[in-house]
């Protein structure tokens, strides 16, 4: 089975073409094409890869996105990337969508109504929704035959139990709007908790697991026997960890005060708490790790005050993720920063000692995923895995179509009062 999946977001837009059988292994196999346009300003980077080695790279002006998008997806057929001989060879084709709501939590067939259901929450994660509803009809104009299959960011964390996804703000909030932590980053979440079991050849069923998505967007996950019981991300990706240009939590007296005393009104907030804060809005230099540690390096004081605010609030949340468990036996760090900064990752342990989290400076320094980076006296195992979404995705994709498992979303008012399946 060919599978294409989609990874749109709103300022890029990733793909991958990946062949599965209906008995393939679990461990990740590279793609057998892969693209990636990246849209700053108005310019456009695209970037092509098969499994050959054949690449295109290019840099342009930003045009519609669509259009580049639908460019891109031909040299799945056509020109020097060709991975196929025609776009009928796709079987498949599934869809990171980042908000499922509380009607859509499982992988699902892609029908109107579905579609309508992404939609109705795409106030809640307007930029990560509507990017993906364009990349489904982008699929419906381009392939219109191919079955589509949407896979969710918050779907893993179903199983959270009431008391961590109900806010204590009047119930009533619950009751009629829904308003409640749906958590994000699910489908890494799951597939680095199943991955560390892998790894350590243990059941997932027998181990407490804290999973640290550390990329642009930044979130934790307390996963007890396979399934999230908490996590930091909340009603909107903007709660919880600082970021890279979000706040993440704050006290929300500060946002009463700003509207009140400097009369700014809600798109000024949401632009100055999810574009303006973070790494960003503190260093004053980058919303990226590696120009706030050179800047850091190169002895800029607010540099060094962002990594500090950043390694305080993510050893915090490690430790709140721990409580949730009632212990830990394994951290994973994943995702951009999670694999590429033994800084952060040296930092974030360096005061973890009470949970008998202890690093292999040598082994830190010198990780490449999937690897251990605990010390030998290490009673909790840290690991570096790679974010493997697309992977996923696909998997969800194969395993979908082969139970011929095709759920009908729930209403609304059941999903808001189960907080496990």
């Amino acid at each position: 089975m060919k599978i294409l999946v989609l990874n749109s977001g709103s300022s890029s837009q990733k793909s991958a073409l990946f062949e599965l059988g209906p008995e393939s292994s679990r461990d990740p196999v590279p793609p057998l094409w892969e693209g990636s346009l990246q849209w700053s300003g108005e310019a456009e980077e695209l970037h092509i890869r098969n499994q050959t080695g054949s690449e295109i790279r290019r840099s342009s002006k930003a045009g519609d996105h669509r259009a580049s998008v639908a460019a891109m997806l031909e040299n799945l057929w056509n020109g020097p990337t060709a991975a196929l001989k025609s776009p009928c060879e796709i079987n498949v084709a599934g869809h990171r969508i980042v908000h499922g709501g509380p009607k859509l939590i499982k992988p699902t067939l892609i029908t109107a109504q579905v579609k309508q259901a992404i939609e109705e929450v795409a106030a809640i994660a307007p930029l990560h929704n509507q990017a993906g509803l364009q990349g489904i009809e982008l699929i419906e104009k381009l392939l219109p035959n191919v079955p589509q299959i949407a896979v969710f960011d918050t779907g893993f964390h179903r199983t959270l139990p009431t008391k961590a996804f109900v806010y204590p703000v009047p119930y009533i909030w619950y009751e009629r709007e829904g308003i409640r932590r749906y958590g994000f980053h699910g489908i890494n979440h799951e597939y680095c908790a199943n991955r560390a079991a892998q790894m350590l050849g243990q059941d997932i069923s027998s181990l407490k697991i804290v999973t640290c998505h550390l990329g642009n967007g930044c979130s934790l996950a307390a996963i007890d026997s396979g399934k999230s019981v908490d996590t930091t991300m909340g009603f909107t990706p903007l709660e919880g960890l600082m970021m890279g240009t979000r706040s993440g939590s704050v006290d929300p007296g500060i946002l009463i005060h700003r509207q009140r005393n400097n009369s700014q009104d809600s798109n000024e907030l949401d632009r100055a708490l999810n574009h303006e804060s973070g790494l960003l809005g503190i260093s004053g230099v980058s919303g990226d790790m590696r120009e706030v540690l050179k800047a850091m390096r190169a002895g800029n004081e607010r540099a060094q005050l962002a990594f500090d605010i950043f390694v305080h609030r993510l050893q915090a949340g490690i430790a709140a993720m721990a409580a949730s468990l009632g212990g830990i036996d394994v951290l994973v760090f994943t995702a951009g920063m999670g694999e590429n900064s033994p800084e952060v990752r040296a930092a974030a342990c360096e005061k973890l000692g009470f949970l008998s989290i202890e690093l292999d400076g040598t082994k830190n320094s010198g990780a490449r995923a999937d690897a251990e980076v605990s010390s030998v006296p290490s009673k909790t195992r840290v690991l570096v895995i790679r974010a493997q979404e697309d992977w996923a995705i696909a998997l969800a994709c194969v395993g979908l179509s082969r139970r011929g498992d095709i759920e009908a979303p729930v209403e609304p008012t059941q999903a808001w009062q189960s907080g496990t399946e």
